[in-house]
């Protein structure tokens, strides 16, 4: 797998639920990897998803009840 880079932000987006409060993330998708990034540390850690993995995540979000 290649490793994601930082790239200029216009490649990143958050949720349009996301609060003005900065405690979120953004989800970049590139080359079939869905990338996830710290909205208060932009330079920091960047981690890696596959397109199913992602899907499941965001599926399991939307079905937990609480």
């Amino acid at each position: 797998m290649t490793p994601i880079e930082h790239t200029p932000e216009q490649d990143w987006f958050k949720s349009s639920r996301s609060a003005n409060n900065a405690a979120c993330v953004e989800v970049r998708l590139t080359g079939g990897v869905v990338a996830v990034r710290d909205s208060k540390d932009l330079g920091g850690p960047i981690l890696a998803f596959s397109g199913p993995a992602w899907s499941g995540f965001v599926a399991t979000l939307q079905a937990d009840p609480s």
